[in-house]
C-alpha cells in the first residue's frame, strides 16, 4: 500500500518537503486557511472543509500554538488519536522551549524551561502531542529557518538592512531544504518519541550573517546599530532575549543526516542562486564618494 502524508499547515517547510516524497510516489494531502495550489497536493481549506484521515499514515503538523496549547489538537485530537494505521507523526516545534542559556550549549537533553511566551506555547503543545497513548510522535525543535524568500537579501537591496549589536548574542538558524531532509530522514528511520535539534553546526551573530549576505552581493556591510537604539518591536526584541548555542549531533549520528548547508556561509549561497540573484549590480556610487 502506497504511503499517505497530511500536511496540517501545507507552509514553507512542508512545501520543501512534499516533493522528496512524491518522488517516491508518496500520496501528499496539505491543509491552509486560504486556498492554495501546489503541485500534485491534494490541498484542503481548513478550518472548513473537514480534514481526511482515512488512509493517512504520516503526519506533519506545523500550525502554530496559542495559549490553550495546540489547535489542532483542540480540533480533531481525539480523531488523530483513533486514527489507524499511522506510521509516523511530526510536530514541529521550536528550540524557543530552552529558554535563555547566556549562551550556553544545548541538547534534546536539556530541560524544556521557556522565557518566552513562544516558548511557554510550544512547550504545552508538545506536551499535549506527548500526551496522546500509542502515538508514533517525533518532535522536531527547530532553529531560525531561512531560504528562498526569507533570506536578508531583499532587505539588503531595498538599503532596509540594519546590523543590530548586542554583545554575545548568537543565534542557531537552519536552511528550509536541511528540515525538508531531516523530516524524511526520520520518516525512513521512525522512532517514536524521539526528540530532535534541527539547526546547522554554526550558531552566529546575526550581524555576522547580515554582513556576510552584504558582500555576497557586492554591498556595503550596513552600520552597526547597538540594541538599546534599535527601536526594536517587541516581538523582534523578544528574540533577543534568548541566547544559547544548539546541538545537532542527534539528527547526524541518529539519523545520517549532512547537511546541505553547514553554516550560514552554504546556505546564504544556496539562497542567492535560488533567487537567481547571481546577476545582481550593485548600485553605483555617487561621484565624490
Amino acid at each position: 500500500m502506497g504511503k499517505t502524508l497530511l500536511c496540517l499547515g501545507f507552509g514553507y517547510t512542508a512545501r520543501a518537503l512534499a516533493p522528496r516524497l512524491q518522488a517516491d510516489g508518496w500520496r501528499v494531502i496539505g491543509t491552509s486557511r486560504d486556498t492554495v495550489e501546489a503541485d500534485g497536493v491534494e490541498m484542503i481549506t481548513w478550518p472548513g472543509q473537514e480534514v481526511p484521515l482515512d488512509g493517512v499514515t504520516h503526519i506533519l503538523n506545523s500550525i502554530g500554538p496559542n495559549a490553550e496549547g495546540d489547535p489542532v489538537l483542540a480540533a480533531i485530537g481525539s480523531r488523530i488519536a483513533a486514527a489507524p494505521g499511522l506510521e509516523w507523526v511530526g510536530y514541529l516545534s521550536t528550540t524557543a522551549v530552552y529558554g535563555h542559556h547566556d549562551g550556553a550549549w544545548v541538547d534534546e537533553d536539556t530541560p524544556v524551561t521557556p522565557s518566552s511566551q513562544r516558548g511557554d506555547w510550544r512547550a504545552l503543545a508538545e506536551a499535549q502531542w506527548q500526551a496522546i497513548p500509542g502515538l508514533p510522535l517525533h518532535i522536531f525543535r527547530l532553529a531560525g529557518i531561512y531560504g528562498p524568500g526569507r533570506g536578508p537579501f531583499a532587505k539588503l537591496m531595498a538599503g532596509k538592512a540594519r546590523r543590530i549589536i548586542k554583545p554575545g548574542q548568537v543565534f542557531s538558524r537552519i536552511h528550509v531544504d536541511d528540515i525538508a531532509q531531516v523530516l524524511a530522514a526520520s520518516i525512513a528511520q521512525p522512532r517514536p518519541g524521539a526528540i530532535y535539534n534541527v539547526c546547522d553546526n554554526d550558531p552566529a551573530p546575526p550581524q555576522d550573517v547580515l554582513g556576510h549576505a552584504a558582500e555576497l552581493l557586492g554591498l556595503p556591510v550596513p552600520a552597526e546599530v547597538p540594541f538599546d537604539e534599535a527601536g526594536m518591536t517587541p516581538m523582534a526584541r523578544s528574540f533577543y532575549g534568548e541566547n544559547k548555542r544548539v546541538r545537532n549531533r542527534r539528527i547526524k549520528d541518529e539519523l545520517g543526516v549532512e547537511l546541505l548547508c553547514p553554516t550560514y556561509r552554504e546556505g546564504l549561497r544556496a539562497v542567492l542562486e535560488a533567487e537567481d540573484m547571481e546577476s545582481f549590480v550593485p548600485p553605483a556610487e555617487p561621484p565624490g564618494v
